[in-house]
């Protein structure tokens, strides 16, 4: 529950400061008093985006800070999931800067907006006379109902297998479409891959083959010039050998006088040797070349292909060849193998629908269960408040299209007096109806939703005043399994609260501000008197006013 909320440099609001307590507070005051404020600064520590204008001195920060008593509402999970840190009297504070920049905390951490209104959903129920008409929004019914079926669980359960199947279905679409456009051009890469395997591509193979066309081609060019070598290395007395033969053994005449007449020794033979081992290699290759014209003709051939695929494919290398050759093979398999894809994915499609579809007619069989005893339950306060005719009757239908609150459809329907026909609870209900009804729902849920606080901005908004009375006695009595706020402007109901705050407009030095304070018995009843016959506050109403109070 909301212990207390503090506000400074808010709208009119200076600082003010309000302690709370339990069970059925109200808050009164006169048109533009400034009773919105309170809800507005509340909002801003539920998640709201800041609007700068709201700050009441552009030079000074605003600072709106609220205490909760949460340790009897088991929200460690929330704690955690969020990486905030729990404290059974949790504090948060939310800043408006002079900048325009805002901040938050939770117990003194920092937060999002996102953290805050996660929190704020589980701690605080604001509800104003304008939401009246969410009452007939399916999202909204379906909350309801689920509240009371205790579907939590089940929806979670719901919500994953749905996306998964989703999923799963927008995988087949896909699928579908990379299938249709592989099957369009399947006859053409196909052709294409039968092309390059054809030249059974080989990292380096042109290389390769232009070196060895060079070879085959240059023939004549090649045996004459090694001829010609080995003959200036071998001929016999004027030969490269035999004059290097001439000159080591020169030198090896000289190695006794000297080192340096060694060395030359060692280094003359060393080249004779280098230059015998060429002789014998140029001897082998001069044997080794010879004309081959079918081969010359092989190789000429595998070079024009390749070539000729480059040029086709824009390409320079058969590198590039062999990436093209890979992603060519793989569209010609996604068409080759999309129907064993296509029937795997179904299978699994299938599936998911049917595990789907079991949590969410375990769903329907938990709404369709309480719905006989929410109608009656809703149909008894009613008649409470005025409405002893009205009867609700909830259309709940099972399909099967799939939504995100499962494969239900559901509408309620009002028939709000004797012999009246059914029709959507809009249209069927007047603003003071809707306005009943929605406490009557309200009341039911307090029950189950295990909700800390929940705040009602004038729902009393046209009723008359003994409705009015009969709808603040459900409020009192909800107020005796939670915390509730009512802002209102009738007596009849500002009499039944437990305890009771007066927002009220001073002026001092031309500047207009908002104050707030606690009425004591006696203000109460000079405030009733002023809510039934004005300022003036006749005998009448003062006597009045008493009653109402006693």
């Amino acid at each position: 529950m909301l212990t207390s909320l503090s506000i400074k440099n808010f709208a009119l609001i200076e600082d003010a400061h309000l302690q709370l307590q339990d069970q059925f507070t109200i808050i009164t005051g006169e048109t533009g008093a400034g009773k919105s404020i309170l809800l507005g600064a509340l909002s801003l520590l539920l998640g709201k985006r800041a609007d700068l204008s709201a700050i009441r001195n552009p030079e000074k920060k605003c600072v709106v800070e609220g205490a909760f008593q949460i340790d009897a509402y088991d929200l460690h999970a929330v704690f955690e999931e969020h990486d905030l840190d729990y404290e059974p009297q949790t504090i948060i504070r939310r800043e408006i800067l002079p900048s325009g920049k805002s901040r938050a905390f939770i117990n003194d951490t920092p937060a999002t907006l996102q953290k805050l209104a996660v929190l704020g959903n589980r701690l605080v129920d604001i509800h104003s006379q304008h939401d009246t008409l969410f009452i007939g929004d399916a999202d909204y019914q379906f909350q309801v109902i689920d509240a009371l079926a205790g579907n939590k669980d089940e929806l979670q359960n719901y919500q994953a297998s749905y996306k998964s199947y989703q999923k799963l279905l927008q995988q087949l679409k896909e699928l579908n479409e990379a299938q249709k456009e592989a099957s369009a051009t399947y006859n053409y890469n196909l052709f294409l891959l039968n092309e390059l395997k054809e030249v059974e591509l080989k990292e380096g193979m042109q290389e390769e083959l232009e070196a060895q066309y060079q070879e085959l081609n240059n023939v004549e060019e090649l045996k004459e010039n090694l001829s010609a070598a080995l003959h200036h290395l071998q001929q016999e007395d004027i030969g490269g050998i035999s004059i290097l033969q001439e000159v080591k053994n020169r030198l090896n005449a000289l190695e006794n006088y000297g080192d340096q007449y060694k060395s030359l020794s060692e280094r003359i033979e060393s080249v004779l040797i280098e230059v015998e081992d060429m002789s014998v290699e140029i001897e082998r290759l001069e044997n080794k070349v010879e004309a081959d014209p079918e081969t010359l003709s092989f190789v000429n051939d595998k070079l024009q292909q390749l070539y000729s695929l480059q040029k086709k494919h824009h390409i320079d290398s058969v590198e590039e060849l062999l990436q093209l050759q890979e992603e060519l093979a793989q569209k010609v398999a996604t068409s080759e193998n999309a129907e064993e894809e296509i029937s795997a994915l179904n299978d699994r499609i299938a599936k998911a629908k049917t595990a789907t579809q079991k949590i969410a007619k375990k769903i329907y069989e938990n709404r369709k269960k309480v719905i006989p005893q929410f109608q009656t339950s809703v149909e008894k306060i009613l008649t409470q408040v005025g409405m002893p005719d009205a009867k609700l009757k909830v259309a709940l239908a099972h399909t099967s299209n799939f939504t995100p609150k499962g494969l239900d459809t559901i509408e309620w329907k009002l028939a709000a007096n004797k012999g009246a026909n059914f029709n959507d609870i809009k249209k069927a209900a007047s603003g003071g109806e809707l306005s009943r009804i929605t406490l009557a729902i309200k009341s039911i849920l307090a029950n189950y939703s295990k909700l800390p606080t929940i705040i009602f901005d004038e729902i009393d908004t046209g009723v008359s005043g003994d409705i009015a009375q009969k709808m603040a006695v459900i409020m009192s009595d909800m107020g005796q399994e939670m915390q509730v706020i009512s802002i209102t402007h009738l007596p009849q109901i500002a009499a039944k609260g437990n305890y009771h705050f007066k927002v009220y407009k001073q002026t001092e030095n031309e500047i207009t501000k908002t104050n707030i304070s606690v009425l004591s018995k006696n203000e109460r009843i000079e405030e009733l008197a002023e809510m039934l016959g004005g300022k003036e506050k006749s005998a009448s109403a003062i006597a009045h006013a008493k009653e109402l109070l006693n």
